[in-house]
């Protein structure tokens, strides 16, 4: 039996966000006074001032800072219990439902879990990615980023701060395979979902509503499970 097309599995590049903070200082003097001591004075009181005012800068410069570095998750949560049970068997038909975890480089900032089965002809394929990045800044570059690469789609409202979903069609040697991405940013952690399907006895493929709708389905599940992750203990 020939093997079976595989999706492509997606690549994250996690972009580090640097915050620097910058202090400056305010130099103030008066007017010279006619006596060397009441000079020697003047430049005592303006030394003084200048070091309050560059320690007052650097202090409110470095509060914005770590609040700009705050994040809501430090870590992904499972991604092969993110998806419930029954929705696995509803997707992917004959997949077991714990799935198997792609091995990753480093699981706290990303985790992929994959189901896939053949059912007579029907086969069926879902990945569940979780990415953490730096911060929302990072998460949202990233995301806007992804979304341009994957044009065609549009926006799934009230899934996360933001969401995006687009199906593709693709063929090769006469058999159709429709994919569906669904990307979703939840503050500094990004969940993304592949759902594609094919049928290897008509050559066709599912139909774009069922496609999307699965994919869709899937990652209101995984955004809920984000709850099971390990919130930053800087987000407060």
């Amino acid at each position: 039996m020939r093997s079976l097309p595989l999706p492509l599995a997606l690549t994250a590049r996690l972009t580090p966000v640097a915050v620097l903070a910058c202090a400056g200082w305010a130099l103030t003097s008066g007017p010279a006074a006619p006596q060397a001591a009441a000079g020697h004075q003047a430049n005592q009181q303006t030394s003084t001032q200048s070091s309050s005012s560059s320690s007052s800068s650097s202090s409110s410069s470095s509060g914005p800072s770590s609040t700009a570095a705050a994040k809501a998750y430090s870590s992904a949560p499972s991604p092969c219990t993110s998806v419930p049970a029954a929705t696995v068997k509803s997707l992917v038909p004959g997949a077991k439902t714990t799935g198997k975890e792609i091995p990753s480089t480093d699981t706290k900032l990303r985790r992929t879990c994959s189901w896939n089965a053949l059912q007579g002809y029907d086969y069926r394929w879902l990945d569940v990615t979780f990415e953490i990045s730096e911060s929302d800044q990072a998460a949202t570059q990233e995301y806007e980023q992804r979304v341009k690469e994957k044009s065609g789609g549009g926006a799934v409202p009230g899934l996360g701060n933001s969401a995006y979903s687009v199906v593709g069609l693709s063929t090769e040697d006469k058999q159709q395979t429709r994919e569906g991405v669904v990307m979703v940013r939840v503050s500094n952690a990004l969940v993304i979902v592949t759902y594609n399907g094919s049928d290897f006895e008509t050559k066709k493929a599912p139909g774009t509503d069922e496609i999307n709708k699965g994919a869709i389905k899937a990652a209101r599940a995984a955004v809920g499970a984000l709850g099971g992750g390990q919130p930053d203990s800087q987000s407060g």
